[in-house]
């Protein structure tokens, strides 16, 4: 059985780029088509030696940087790609790449990471954080937006089969497409993640410094609880308004990007982890939870499937200092007890083997009912 696999862009190692590699462990012969291959050489020794096809935007000016630029061409550039060859074609999609073009006698799999965040549900936040939310640049931005939007339920047909990471992203796709999906959780790399059962005072936050993450509400949490221990990891656009934000309080550490192995460390060691961010699903909660940290999470979105109220962590409803500050004092508080191994268990089940065998299954159930 001839597989290609069809993935939005290459560029750094997520969330997506996990999936992918447990779909090629699954189909290590199969080849990849993607928008733009960008991603460096020292993070690339997952993909082996598979066999990677670029569309034309590869070969445009300044696209690797710029490429989501390009988004006017998304469509007819994942048209292009050729994929009468295939038996079995799975797309890993959170833009355009469900919108490949396959025939009757070809299984279309699409594991959907989410229909396009920055056309559907959150297409003005995008607008706003871009600088397109107003005048000349707007009218033109939404006008392509409105005809990726019928483009992208368009092309929902072709898909024969869609999987959600989520039952959150599985609303959004029946919202966006009127298309009902499974859900298989993405895989988490357990193993990799040691439980630790002696915690130390402090919490930690973790995550790119960009807006939708929040890390900047939690440095203003912890700013008003001078008492409580806060580190945050990460790097990425929001690091001065961060930085601005702690000021003088010496209760936070911003340690910026740090190596996987001083990130596991504190990870193993922190007596919560802190999430404010609305994720589709968000691995690191549950690595987290795999080290036997508890998360304190917004409760919206994938942490509310993840996060387990009152044995894995508490939720907070609201993005708020408040409601965050509240969540921190419930945490605190005699009314939870939490277990390290109670907390990996809950992790558990999001394992990769637990990924591999959901999906296998579901792909050999399709292909029967296709043949």
């Amino acid at each position: 059985m001839k597989v290609a696999i069809i993935h939005d862009w290459l560029v750094v190692n997520g969330g997506a780029e996990k999936v992918l590699n447990e779909i090629l462990e699954l189909y290590p012969k199969a080849d990849i088509f993607t928008l733009v291959d960008y991603l460096p050489e020292e993070d690339r020794t997952w993909l082996k030696s598979v066999k990677i096809h670029t569309s034309f935007i590869q070969r445009l000016p300044f696209a690797n940087k710029m490429y989501r630029n390009y988004f006017p061409l998304f469509p007819i550039a994942i048209e292009q790609f050729d994929l009468s060859s295939y038996d079995l074609v799975i797309s890993s999609s959170y833009s355009a790449a469900k919108g490949v073009i396959t025939g009757p006698d070809q299984l279309h799999v699409s594991y959907c990471h989410s229909p396009a965040r920055y056309a559907w549900d959150m297409q003005e936040q995008y607008l706003k954080e871009s600088g397109n939310d107003k005048g000349l640049k707007s009218i033109i931005a939404r006008y392509f937006l409105h005809k990726f939007r019928i483009w992208d339920t368009r092309t929902a047909n072709g898909v024969d089969t869609f999987i959600a990471n989520s039952s959150f992203i599985k609303k959004r796709i029946y919202k966006c497409y009127r298309r009902v999906a499974e859900v298989i959780y993405p895989p988490v790399n357990i193993e990799k993640f040691k439980l630790e059962t002696t915690k130390e005072d402090f919490y930690l936050a973790a995550s790119r410094l960009v807006p939708y993450k929040r890390l900047d509400l939690i440095a203003e949490a912890f700013v008003k609880m001078p008492t409580k221990q806060l580190k945050i990891i990460g790097d990425g656009p929001q690091m001065q308004k961060i930085k601005d934000i702690v000021g003088n309080a010496d209760n936070i550490e911003i340690l910026g990007y740090q190596s996987d192995e001083v990130m596991l460390k504190n990870m193993q060691k922190a007596k919560a982890f802190v999430f404010a961010a609305e994720e589709d699903f968000g691995i690191i909660p549950v690595e987290a939870q795999a080290c036997g940290t508890p998360v304190i999470a917004f409760g919206k979105g994938g942490c509310l499937e993840t996060v387990n109220h009152g044995i894995s962590g508490v939720h907070f409803k609201k993005q708020t200092t408040k409601c965050l500050i509240e969540a921190v004092e419930s945490f605190e508080s005699s009314s939870y007890t939490f277990d390290p191994n109670e907390v990996r268990k809950n992790a558990e089940k999001f394992s990769n083997e637990a990924f591999r065998s959901n999906m296998t299954n579901l792909i050999e159930s399709a292909l029967r009912e296709k043949n």
